[in-house]
């Protein structure tokens, strides 16, 4: 089942700050690094058969298709099956998944995850979208469809550009659009 991505409450609220024990495949990133950039975030868990199945190729399809216009973050969420999933684990298999868009551990304090807290999600895969000004734009739990999902990064990346320069819209886009296609 494919769900839509839904924008959030507050539309203009911004992303909270992600809080990570270790990064792979690059240097460890924040926000304020990113800013600038359209950001979608993949919430995974690598013993999570839909993240595997759909969640992680559809990122790495992303990050092939946008390149420099989109930053891809996968946030591994560890809530269950820790003894496995530890960061060697990871190590492997981001090399055997051939995953090489960045990706942070979410940081535990006590038994709770503190980024999957902040953004609260409810579960994996989450996918979240976040705007060049670091305003979260939507999250969704569950699959999100391919076209769907490109649609919306497609838009966030289109309203970067000057309303002169637009040659497909007369007027000026809605604030925020969902990945169904809804908009406020």
């Amino acid at each position: 089942m494919s769900l839509p991505l839904s924008p959030p409450a507050d539309p203009l609220t911004p992303a909270p700050p992600w809080e990570t024990t270790e990064w792979f495949n690059s240097e460890p990133l924040d926000l304020t690094r990113l800013h600038g950039r359209v950001v979608v975030v993949e919430a995974f868990q690598m013993l999570c058969p839909g993240c595997v199945s759909h969640a992680l190729p559809q990122a790495t399809r992303l990050a092939r298709t946008f390149g420099d216009d989109l930053a891809v973050v996968g946030l591994h969420t560890v809530f269950e099956h820790h003894d496995a999933m530890t960061p060697v684990s990871l190590k492997a298999f981001l090399h055997e998944y051939r995953i090489t868009f960045p990706v942070d551990v979410d940081a535990v304090r006590g038994a709770h995850l503190v980024t999957f807290g902040r953004y609260r999600m409810r579960g994996t895969p989450t996918t979240v979208l976040i705007d060049r000004d670091g305003m979260l734009r939507g999250r969704q739990f569950g699959q999100v469809d391919d076209m769907a999902l490109a649609s919306a990064v497609t838009r966030l990346l289109d309203d970067a550009v000057p309303p002169a320069v637009r040659t497909t819209r007369d007027t000026e886009p809605p604030a925020v659009c969902a990945v169904d296609g809804t908009c406020t």
